[in-house]
């Protein structure tokens, strides 16, 4: 088989191959670079279409979803509860009060903390559920770009409902909005970083590196490692514009917080203006974005069920991509840890600053220009030293593990360990320091251990990873506070959870190897049949007449 083929002629020499007496083994016995698993040509980025891939982002900062909309659930849910000392129509917000605060729950009652985690459990179990179901169907024709467009729309719709949040009476409805605005914010995250691999194979730059590659210029060792570095270029820049958009989104909403800081809808008009900067910034993705459809759905296949399929199909390959489903496993541990952390610090940092939309604003600012900051200080020294995404990645793991040991601290002290105003703005300047650097290396690693042309299915398993393993951290976390009745205990937890995973991402995933099964695996589906059928069906070796798909 030509070793200089273009990945269109390429892909059609392993179909006839396929048809040969050699096996699949025989024709990979060398890996290439493969850029694609479809045959169908993919245009160029242009200018305009990388611009709004990363305007997208910065309005899809996490600040109205993800703090604001919990702070204001939260503020609501605690003036709606009571002190279970003094029995019910007490206040929780009175100098004298126990500093515990319950609400009714079940016919019992339950913590407002713990009330916040069972909120985040079963929105991380939903979008466990979206993934699982229209995750991977995301790959065939125009589906994962409408999805993508509805799941962002209902995200919008629920943050600008969040006017009529102005009563603790309502605090119900705000949890449930909490919750749907939550869960889209979550899968519009999942869905867009789906984009990124195809974006990121497509520049000028990566077809220009294929073709000296091709040409013999280049070695595949140069090939791999500058490819990987044109795939951290572009996630550290859509980093950036998010921590930008986080800036610029919390700078506009001082605007409202200062002169109106005693309006008590001050804090809805806040999420108002976050939404909207939002929509502004966003809705250009859906119209400059180029076309770059899969193959149609599969005859006798549904949205609603080819999903199962491809995802039971694919874990059942863990013995073909092992480093990928080491990866995926420990990020399933890792991001339960990060995730239940960051959620519960800010549990403790609302309850310190009384929600204040103001001060956590403030305190956002810090973590935003730190971010910002150390998005594009890591990418200079990586870039500059050549550093592997892995590498880069590892040393965001060890303030991830430092973060719930410190929480771990104020178990038995006050004086150190989340109980002070200080350490929350030490904290959100560690976390802008090393975790927004976290969320890049993250996303670069899984695209490089992800089958080419598969992104939607692999990218579902690792958004599954992100999401679903926050399924388990909350509820544990929400039973131990139930139980002693503090905050802190759920700690050493999720120290344990971050210390296990960041060990095994550190000794137990191979890149560059799991980088080749993937691109082999990859291939391997192509000959045994067409990517145009259920790739579930080609991963059971059904025979069948291979077909090739043009514009």
């Amino acid at each position: 088989m030509s070793t200089n083929l273009p990945p269109e002629e390429l892909s059609a020499e392993l179909v006839k191959e396929s048809k040969s007496n050699k096996t699949v083994e025989e024709s990979l016995h060398v890996v290439e670079p493969f850029t694609s698993a479809t045959v169908i040509p993919e245009p160029v980025v242009n200018r305009r279409e990388l611009w709004s891939y990363y305007l997208y982002y910065n309005g899809d900062n996490s600040v109205g979803p993800m703090s604001y909309a919990m702070t204001l659930f939260q503020s609501l849910a605690f003036a709606a509860g009571y002190d279970p000392v003094k029995g019910p129509g007490s206040s929780c917000n009175v100098d004298n009060a126990s500093g515990q605060c319950v609400l009714p729950w079940l016919g019992g009652t339950k913590t407002v903390s713990s009330v916040v985690l069972v909120a985040n459990g079963v929105s991380f179990a939903v979008m466990t559920l979206i993934f699982t179901t229209i995750g991977s169907a995301a790959d065939y024709g125009t589906f994962g770009r409408w999805l993508l467009f509805v799941i962002t729309v209902i995200c919008w719709a629920a943050q600008y409902s969040t006017m009529s949040l102005t009563d603790p009476s309502r605090w119900g409805v705000a949890m449930a909005l909490y919750m749907i605005g939550f869960i889209t914010y979550g899968a519009t995250l999942v869905f867009y970083a789906a984009a990124f691999p195809r974006l990121a194979r497509n520049t000028a730059r990566a077809r220009k590196l294929l073709q000296n590659y091709e040409s013999g210029e280049i070695s595949k060792e140069e090939y791999d490692l500058e490819t990987s570095l044109e795939k951290n270029r572009i996630s550290n820049i859509s980093t950036t514009h998010s921590n930008i958009g986080y800036i610029g989104t919390l700078c506009i909403n001082l605007s409202v917080l200062i002169p109106l800081q005693n309006d008590p809808k001050s804090d809805n008009y806040a999420l108002l203006l976050t939404n909207t900067y939002w929509v502004i910034l966003g809705i250009w993705w859906f119209i400059f974005q180029q076309p770059r459809p899969g193959p149609p759905l599969p005859k006798g296949e549904s949205y609603l069920t080819i999903g199962w399929k491809q995802i039971w199909s694919a874990i059942n390959q863990y013995k073909r991509l092992p480093y990928t489903f080491i990866y995926l496993f420990s990020f399933f541990l890792l991001a339960d840890g990060l995730n239940t952390t960051t959620t519960l610090v800010g549990i403790c940092q609302n309850d310190k600053f009384s929600f204040s939309f103001l001060q956590n604003t403030y305190l956002g600012l810090a973590q935003a220009v730190t971010s910002t900051m150390a998005t594009l200080g890591y990418w200079y020294i990586q870039r500059y030293w050549k550093l592997s995404t892995k590498t880069m990645f590892a040393v965001t793991n060890v303030v991830t593990v430092l973060i719930p040991v410190w929480g771990m601290i104020g178990i038995w002290t006050t004086q150190l360990g989340f109980h002070n105003a200080w350490e929350f703005w030490a904290y959100n300047i560690v976390f802008g320091l090393f975790q927004a650097p976290y969320y890049a290396f993250s996303q670069t690693m899984m695209a490089e251990l992800s089958p080419p042309g598969f992104d939607n299915m692999f990218f579902g398993l690792f958004g599954l990873s992100n999401r679903a393993s926050s399924t388990i951290g909350p509820n544990v976390i929400q039973a131990i506070i139930d139980h002693t009745g503090n905050n802190w205990m759920g700690f050493p937890f999720l120290f344990a959870l971050c210390a296990c995973a960041s060990l095994v991402i550190w000794f137990g995933v191979d890149v560059v190897k799991g980088r080749n099964d993937a691109v082999a695996w990859a291939k391997e589906i192509r000959a045994k049949g067409e990517y145009t059928e259920s790739p579930a069906r080609a991963l059971q070796g059904r025979n069948h007449e291979p077909r090739m798909v043009h514009d």
